[in-house]
């Protein structure tokens, strides 16, 4: 009998997109699923369309619950699962039909207990890679591309073996915003080691307005940054690699804490917070820019940035809004 893989999807207010999400999922080549729809309190149709998809294909199931938020939802799929693996999808997003059987595939070569790809679809990129190649990292050499990022953040791209979850009880417990780079960190620093594909098999939708990307607010930044200082407490797989690796995505951090703030135009309300951003942008950037694994345009960018943080806030919202306004992907 082939594994059973759970595929988790945490929704709310997703009634626009959930059929496109929820199809992608039963249309897998890969056919032994346990297709965990989680219906996180959503006060539009989005638990109507799941109870619909169940009544259809038996290897679903519903969970309605109060709203708790994204961590909470996952939490309560995680806690249902059955499968030898878990997939975590958002339900705004799809999957290519041959996601499973990639990353299973993967699996089952390398024997690691962490599968991923490096590269997504967008709705603003539906380029497939010309050349797959799959890498088997060690934990530290996972842990530090994830923190950098070199591999696409999320929990979504990315299959986990069940049982090494729960040995290490690893769940979403953490606020949200960073809480997908904390679940896929510790992940990779327990697994045995971790496999690398590059196909692209997960479509990020990047135009959603109820979604945290395009609907700006102050406590998400607030969120990731304690997640990422999280992370760097909590690292088992402690080298200078890694932990060089989680002092730069802070000071990242800083920055889009930063970017929030002026976002939504709100320095006058988090007056304190943002002047703190900018003092640890400056007093942090020396080390960073000396300790940092990255390539010397990058580091270009930092030294920039850390110069003008605030211009560079600014440059950076209104490439994100043109960005979107061009995104009409359905």
């Amino acid at each position: 009998m082939p594994d059973k893989v759970s595929i988790i999807v945490a929704i709310y207010k997703s009634e626009k997109f959930l059929d496109k999400c929820i199809n992608s999922i039963t249309n897998q080549t890969y056919t032994n699923l346990e297709i965990i729809l989680v219906d996180d309190g959503s006060p539009d149709n989005s638990g109507a369309i799941c109870d619909r998809h169940a009544q259809q294909d038996n290897r679903i199931k519903v969970i309605h619950k109060k709203n708790g938020g994204t961590c909470d939802a996952r939490n309560a799929g995680l806690a249902a699962a059955t499968g030898d693996w878990i997939v975590i999808v958002d339900g705004d997003d799809w999957l290519s039909e041959d996601y499973i059987a990639y990353l299973m595939d993967m699996a089952q070569k390398t024997k690691a207990e962490m599968v991923m790809t490096e590269n997504i679809f967008t709705t603003r990129d539906q380029t497939q890679v010309e050349h797959d190649e799959i890498r088997v990292k060690t934990p530290e050499d996972a842990v530090a591309s994830l923190l950098y990022p070199k591999i696409v953040v999320g929990p979504w791209n990315k299959m986990y073996k069940h049982s090494m979850l729960q040995e290490h009880h690893l769940t979403f417990s953490v606020p949200w915003s960073g809480e997908g780079l904390y679940f896929a960190t510790m992940s990779a620093q327990y697994a045995n080691k971790v496999a690398v594909g590059q196909r692209k098999i997960y479509n990020y939708r990047l135009n959603n307005m109820e979604s945290g990307l395009t609907h700006y607010n102050v406590q998400m930044g607030i969120n990731a940054l304690w997640n990422i200082k999280n992370i760097k407490n909590k690292l088992v797989v402690r080298t200078p690699k890694t932990i060089n690796a989680a002092n730069w995505h802070i000071w990242k951090n800083y920055n889009y804490l930063l970017f929030l703030i002026v976002a939504t135009d709100s320095k006058a309300e988090h007056k304190d917070l943002y002047q703190d951003c900018l003092s640890h942008i400056r007093s942090l950037l020396p080390r960073t820019l000396l300790t940092a694994d990255l390539g010397l345009k990058t580091k270009a960018h930092m030294l920039i940035t850390g110069l003008m943080p605030n211009l560079m806030a600014k440059h950076e919202l209104a490439k994100a809004k043109a960005a979107l306004a061009k995104d009409t992907f359905k």
